[in-house]
Parts: C-alpha cells; sequence; structure tokens
C-alpha cells in the first residue's frame, strides 16, 4: 500500500500518505499495518540516523511494542468492530508518514541538510505521534482477544504517545548552530577554522570524498526544485549548504579515490562525468527537440524517456499521434514530465534563446550575465574555493594538482558563477601548462576543466591571447588518452563561437586536418565534437576552402557510408550541406560521386534532422550543380515520398526548403517533357530560408 519508488518523484520531507479505501478487508488491513511497522523497526536503525537520533529511537521503540501487539491481533480470533478498522487505519496512515520521515533522516546523501531541519522533523514527529496516540485512544481493547500484558504494552504506548518527551536534541543544536557560524563566515568572506569544519563533518558522519559529493548533488537537486516553486522559503539556505559542501569536498579530502570509476548522484541516479543524463558539451543536437530541432524552452519527458519541446510533442498528439516520435513506440499514456534538469541546463549553457554562431565576442561578452550562486553564503564559500584550488594547482604536490584539476573540472560544469569564480581566480594558465604534462589524468582533467570554462566568455579571450590555440590543438593531435583529445576539440567549439577567433582558428594550416585525424581515429564523442567544430568554423565564408582542400568531402562521404548512429550522420550531412551552399563546395560532393548516396540515404532514413539536412544539401546541389543534377533526382520517383513527409511534418525551415526543390523538379520535369531548353536555376526563386 506504499509506494517504494517515490524516491523518483516524492520531494524530500513531504509525505504523501494515503489512507486506506474504506472498503478493505480488515484482515488485509492489519497485514498491511504489521509490513509497515515491521519496515520501520528492520529497516532503520540509530546508526543510520545522522540527526534526531533519540528521538527516532524512541519511536521506533514504541512502535515495535505495536508490532506485537498486531502480530498477537493477528495470530488470534478477534471480531473487528467499525471502531477497531478505523484505528487500524488511522494508525497506517500515520505510520507511513513516520517512514518516510524515518527514510528522509536516513538517507546518506541528504545529512546536512536534515540537520539543517531538525526542529521540522521533531515537530512532525511529535505531531505524528500524537496521531498514534489519539487513534489507540479509540481502540477497542476489550474487543481484541490478547493477553492482559499486550493490552497494558498498547496502554503505555498511548501514554507515551500523547505525552512523550521528544525534543529537539542538544548535540543537533550545537552543530545547526556551527554550522550557521561558518556560513555566516562565508558571508564575510572567511574560511573556517580546521577543527570547527572538521567537527561539523564528523557528526555528520562524512568519511570519504565520495560522500560529499553524494550530498552535493542531493542539494543540487533540491535548488532545482526549490527554483521552480512559489515560495522558494528554502532556496537561500539550501545554496549556502551547496557553497558549505563544495568547500568541504575540495578543502577536506586529499584525494577523490574512486571517483573516477563510480557514477553516484541524489535519489540513486546514475551521473556521467561528462554531462547530466549524459549530455556531451559539445553536443549542442541534445538541447535541441527532435521534432522541432530548435532549442527547447519548456523541455518535457515522455512514457519513453525521450524529452521535447511541450509545444512541439502536443501538436504531434493533437495530429492524431499515439506513439514517440523518435522511436515509433506506441505510448500506453500521454503524461508530460517537466525536465528541469534539462530546462536548467539550456539556461546555464545561454542557449534558451537559441544557438547563433556568428557572434562576435563583444556580443558574447554582452549576452553572458553571471548567474548568482544563490545566496551570500555560497558565493563567499565558493570564492574561497577558486582560490584554494588555484593555490594548490600552482604550488601543490602531484597529487593535490590532480585533484585541484579535477575538482575544477567538476566545479566549471555546475554553474557560470563557479566558471566566473574560478576565472577571475586565476586558474586558466595554470591549466593550460596542464594540457602539456605528461600525466594523462592530469592532462585530462584540465582539458576538461578548459572545456567547461570555455562556455564563460572571458576564459576565450584569455585562451586565445595566451597562446592557447596552439596547446588545443596539440592536444586534439598528440593527447596522451582518446578524452582528452574530445575534450580538446570541445574547447576548440567554443572558441569557434566566436566570430575574430573563428577567422584565427581557420589561418592555423594543421586545424583541419587535426579534426580530420580525430574524425578518422575518435571514438563517438569525439567524433561528435570533431563535426560540430568543423561546422563552427564553417560560419566564416574564407573557412569553406580550406576545409575543402585539406579533403574533407570524401572523409565524410566515407564515414557516411560506416556510420551507425543517426546524430553522427545528422552531423555529417550538416557539414555537407553548408559547404554545398557555395558553388565550390556543391562540385566537390558531385566530383566525388556523392548524389546517389546522398539519394539513397535521404529515402532510407527515418530519422527528421537527417531527411531535412538531406533536403538541403539536394537542394544546393540543385542550385549550384545545374541542370544535371535536377535529371538524376526527376528520375527517381521514389524521392517524392520522403520530399512530401518533410513538406508536411518537417520544420518550416526545412519545409520550405522541400517545397523550393519540389518546384525544381516538377519544372524541370515539364520543361524536358515540352522540348523546352533547360534554364539556369535561379537560387533566389526557389530558397526562401
Amino acid at each position: 500500500m506504499i509506494n517504494n519508488s517515490d524516491v523518483y518523484t516524492r520531494r524530500m520531507l513531504r509525505t504523501p500518505a494515503i489512507r486506506p479505501c474504506e472498503s478493505v478487508n480488515p484482515s488485509t488491513l492489519l497485514s498491511s499495518l504489521i509490513n509497515l511497522a515491521q519496515k520501520i523497526t528492520c529497516n532503520y536503525k540509530s546508526s543510520t540516523i545522522s540527526s534526531n537520533k533519540r528521538n527516532f529511537k524512541e519511536v521506533t521503540r514504541l512502535i515495535t511494542n505495536l508490532l506485537m501487539f498486531f502480530e498477537e491481533i493477528k495470530e488470534g480470533s478477534s471480531r473487528f468492530s467499525d471502531a477497531l478498522v478505523l484505528s487500524f487505519s488511522e494508525l497506517h496512515f500515520v505510520l507511513q508518514k513516520i517512514e518516510f520521515l524515518l527514510r528522509d533522516c536516513g538517507n546518506d546523501e541528504a545529512r546536512v541538510w536534515m540537520l539543517m531541519k531538525c526542529e521540522y522533523v521533531y515537530d512532525q514527529l511529535r505531531m505524528l505521534m500524537r496521531g498514534v496516540g489519539v487513534a489507540l485512544e479509540v481502540f477497542e481493547l476489550e474487543r481484541v482477544e490478547v493477553s492482559v500484558e499486550s493490552k497494558e504494552l498498547v496502554e503505555l504506548v498511548k501514554r507515551q504517545a500523547l505525552g512523550g518527551k521528544f525534543g529537539v536534541e542538544e548535540e543537533d543544536r550545537e552543530k545547526f548552530d556551527e554550522v550557521l557560524e561558518i556560513l555566516r563566515g562565508f558571508e564575510a568572506g572567511l574560511a573556517p577554522g580546521s577543527g570547527e569544519l572538521r567537527r561539523v563533518v564528523e557528526y555528520l558522519g562524512i568519511e570519504e570524498w565520495r560522500e560529499c559529493d553524494q550530498g552535493i548533488r542531493f542539494l543540487e537537486s533540491e535548488v532545482l526544485v526549490e527554483s521552480q516553486s512559489v515560495e522558494k522559503k528554502d532556496l537561500g539556505l539550501l545554496s549556502s549548504l551547496v557553497g558549505l559542501m563544495t568547500y568541504v569536498r575540495c578543502v577536506c579530502f586529499v584525494s577523490v579515490g574512486d571517483a573516477r570509476v563510480v557514477k553516484v548522484s541524489g535519489s540513486g541516479r546514475g551521473c556521467d562525468r561528462e554531462g547530466i543524463s549524459g549530455l556531451n558539451l559539445g553536443n549542442l543536437d541534445d538541447f535541441q527537440c527532435p521534432i522541432s530541432l530548435e532549442v527547447m524552452v519548456d523541455p518535457v519527458t515522455i512514457a519513453t524517456g525521450h524529452t521535447y519541446e511541450r509545444g512541439s510533442i502536443l501538436k504531434w498528439f493533437r495530429a492524431g499521434n499515439s506513439t514517440c516520435p523518435k522511436t515509433g513506440k506506441k505510448l500506453m499514456c500521454r503524461d508530460l514530465v517537466s525536465n528541469l534538469a534539462m530546462k536548467q541546463l539550456i539556461g546555464e549553457y545561454g542557449l534558451g534563446g537559441g544557438v547563433a554562431m556568428g557572434e562576435t565576442g563583444r556580443q558574447n561578452r554582452q549576452k553572458m550575465k553571471t548567474v548568482g550562486a544563490g545566496s551570500v553564503a555560497a558565493e563567499g564559500a565558493l570564492k574561497l574555493v577558486a582560490n584554494f584550488v588555484n593555490g594548490r594547482l600552482k604550488s601543490g604536490t602531484n597529487e593535490e594538482q590532480r585533484k585541484a584539476a579535477y575538482e575544477i573540472r567538476l566545479l566549471a560544469k555546475s554553474s557560470s558563477f563557479n566558471r566566473s569564480c574560478l576565472v577571475e581566480a586565476g586558474v586558466i594558465p595554470s591549466l593550460m601548462n596542464l594540457l602539456c604534462s605528461r600525466d594523462s589524468v592530469k592532462q585530462e582533467d584540465a582539458s576538461a576543466a578548459l572545456l567547461n570554462l570555455s562556455k564563460y566568455s572571458q576564459t576565450k579571450r584569455i585562451l586565445v591571447e595566451s597562446g592557447g590555440l596552439e596547446l588545443v590543438l596539440d592536444v586534439i593531435q598528440n593527447g596522451l588518452k582518446m578524452e582528452a583529445r574530445q575534450h580538446a576539440a570541445g574547447i576548440l567549439f567554443y572558441l569557434s563561437s566566436v566570430e575574430e577567433y573563428r577567422v584565427l582558428i581557420g589561418e592555423i594550416p594543421w586545424t583541419v586536418p587535426v579534426l580530420m585525424e580525430l574524425l578518422l581515429e575518435g571514438t563517438f564523442r569525439a567524433k561528435k565534437n570533431a563535426l560540430v567544430t568543423i561546422l563552427g568554423l564553417l560560419v566564416y565564408p574564407d573557412n569553406h576552402w580550406r576545409v575543402l582542400s585539406a579533403g574533407v568531402v570524401p572523409l565524410l562521404l566515407n564515414l557516411l557510408r560506416s556510420l551507425q548512429r543517426e546524430d553522427l550522420i545528422t552531423d555529417c550531412l550538416a557539414v555537407l550541406a553548408t559547404l554545398a551552399e557555395n558553388q565550390e563546395g556543391a562540385m566537390a560532393i558531385l566530383s566525388a560521386r556523392a548524389l546517389p548516396q546522398i539519394v539513397e540515404v535521404f529515402g532510407s532514413s527515418t530519422t527528421r534532422s537527417v531527411k531535412e539536412h538531406c533536403v538541403s544539401l539536394l537542394l544546393y546541389l540543385c542550385i549550384n550543380g545545374g541542370a544535371d543534377v535536377v535529371r538524376v533526382l526527376v528520375k527517381n520517383q521514389a524521392l517524392m515520398v520522403p520530399l512530401y513527409d518533410v513538406l508536411a511534418d518537417g520544420s518550416p525551415r526545412a519545409g520550405r526548403k522541400a517545397g523550393s526543390l519540389i518546384r525544381i523538379i516538377h519544372e524541370f520535369d515539364e520543361k524536358t517533357s515540352s522540348g523546352l531548353m533547360n534554364l539556369p536555376l535561379q537560387r533566389d526563386r526557389f530558397v526562401h530560408v
């Protein structure tokens, strides 16, 4: 009768108990009540509770006594009166709430939050135990066949529940005050004393870096949920505690330990070190709705686990569809769940208004707004952390430098405020030095940290002005691990988002060849980052001939033949379509005899993004390649079905291109059928995007 999966849906310290229905069989209700009491008495021990220990010990003792009474009733032959069933029902309801509280207070990830909520938890326990006492008052003991001792035991439980000696424990209050004092120090820019900090950490039972990191992930998830609430009453305290635990993680632990192989986060969900929900930091497609191909503003998740823009998926459903657009799987329900983590990421990366690759450095700086840490204490803590890790990076031991680089990697991924603190503390030059390290772990963490920091405009400027372009390119080509090469390609992608740097990157002769090497040798993510970086460079027109002369077209066509992942196929087609916008690019693609291959991909793919890029590519090949290209398309009547699909269901931009391509094919067919001379195709007539 209790939802055991509530860990995924229930907010901490919320107790959504359900009253048993009135028609429930009394024996079934009693059995469920026994199971619930057993769960409370067996699953939660005082050793697993970090605060309110004595209160919970008293509660479990009283419920243990009730359990013995319930079991004796079940073994006997008592008749269940209406009053008895009502009492059972009320006890079941109250014990559910107590079990929720015990579960929360026993959550290792929530230790510091439970300490700061110790008075609230105490109030809830006191109120709930009074509920137990009231339920027992209407209990007709004379109507049940149990021993006298059991009846006396129940009377004792009732008296203690109604007048029990519960209270906020002195040790909890002391540590509560110590935490508040540390937070006040952070507000003033003061670092806590090591003894003061250690006492709090030991009281909470945090013994490993991993446990501290789990606590931060939990608090961050609570911050995200609280920020969506109306009142936001706990937002400041939660943010301050994130700052505190981040300070503890960075300062109090000598090494990360086995955190590189352990994937943990709040509420038991897996945490990919290179991005929440497996997002790659150089992969903008992850933020795009699979239906509209636009960056999502209000992302929602459907039953298959895939995320879409709310308006797009609602339009899909209103059209009579009952399947997942991405998988084709039939949906048993059409419930939409807001994807708050995705929404936060989109906001942090500044993509909410659409991705614009052609911005100048000044425009980027104007758009980049440093988001606060959520409270003055959190801001103070994170500034202290930034200075601490920078000091370790500069003059620490080898192990201290390793840990500092990894901490910066995590911090820079969390928020734009963290990135601004780290850059202002001066970590960029030290991380650049680590790019040349022969320690593969240092090099990987430094490249990942710089990738995360590259979202901050000042990082781009410092990197370029300090000669970082050559260092990044050297890691792409010669990095000790493929992960380092992948991250370095991501750095180059972010640098190429600035117009003046896009020019500088393109002018380095070995930029494109190095990216091509990564396309040949890299993992999926490495290939992905290389492709989007090339696509970013192509925004600058003079880079087109550099990409073409390096031989990218044959390489991409070979990749298309071997690739299995639709997202990489999409990226390859996007690069080819961009090249085909110019006549030189179109001729290079046609000279490689790519037209049949592109037509085959277009006709066989079921992925909307692939089809739309194929439409763009075919349209520009027709316009820049002339009548010979159109003649091939006219002969392939099977093309018309996917073309009309894109026209009907594609994005507005892709629909316009599909319409232009259809008109080109029809007009050419009409002219050749009537024997008229073939006229040159006019670009402006057909392309309206």
